[in-house]
């Protein structure tokens, strides 16, 4: 049987409101960063966001992988590209889109960490309450029971495309894919969006 997760698919205006209420804890928390740190790929967004709101002009990336495709575990968490800068003696916020299983966020913190900056927080736009590292700062947590697959704006795209491609071993046809979709993910798409990705689908 095809793995087709229960989705939430995000908007702007949630990425919006998760970057203010994460800028508003760092605040309050007195501990603005001096740079910070995006994990690539889900972090670039929400880096620049967040260094936006709190004027930090110096951005730098990591990159830890871990999930491989849409919605399927790739192994454990592992850096395939270090630090683009030098942190020494730096305050900074280490910033990923998800905390999920916290492997990514926890393995890139130890990565920093050894650098020898003055100081690491981190930051998870959205924090999954099962996982197994906790962020300093989040912008919505969602209950370990209530565990979905979060689609960004930023990979709408991608997951889509996987996500129909599975949905199509399982149900053939465009109407039918997209039907799929709705029952076992929850993602009402538009057909547009599926020829899009699946042109080839009648």
């Amino acid at each position: 049987m095809e793995e087709l997760p229960r989705c939430r698919r995000t908007s702007w205006t949630d990425v919006e409101r998760w970057a203010d209420t994460v800028t508003e804890r760092v605040r309050r928390a007195g501990s603005a960063p001096e740079a910070i740190v995006g994990l690539t790929r889900g972090g670039w967004v929400p880096a620049r966001l967040l260094g936006d709101r709190l004027g930090v002009h110096r951005l730098l990336s990591l990159r830890v992988q871990h999930w491989g495709v849409t919605a399927s575990r790739d192994g454990r968490a592992r850096l395939t590209e270090g630090l683009s800068g030098e942190v020494a003696g730096l305050r900074l916020l280490v910033v990923d889109d998800i905390t999920d299983t916290g492997e990514s966020l926890r393995l890139a913190r130890e990565h920093v960490l050894a650098a020898r900056p003055r100081s690491v927080e981190t930051a998870a736009f959205v924090h999954i309450a099962s996982s197994s590292f906790v962020p300093d700062y989040w912008g919505e947590e969602i209950p370990r029971d209530a565990w979905v697959w979060v689609v960004f704006p930023w990979n709408y795209w991608e997951d889509l495309r996987t996500l129909a491609e599975r949905a199509e071993r399982l149900t053939p046809g465009l109407e039918a894919v997209r039907a799929t979709l709705a029952e076992r993910c929850g993602l009402d798409v538009p057909l547009e969006d599926l020829r899009r990705v699946r042109p080839a689908l009648p």
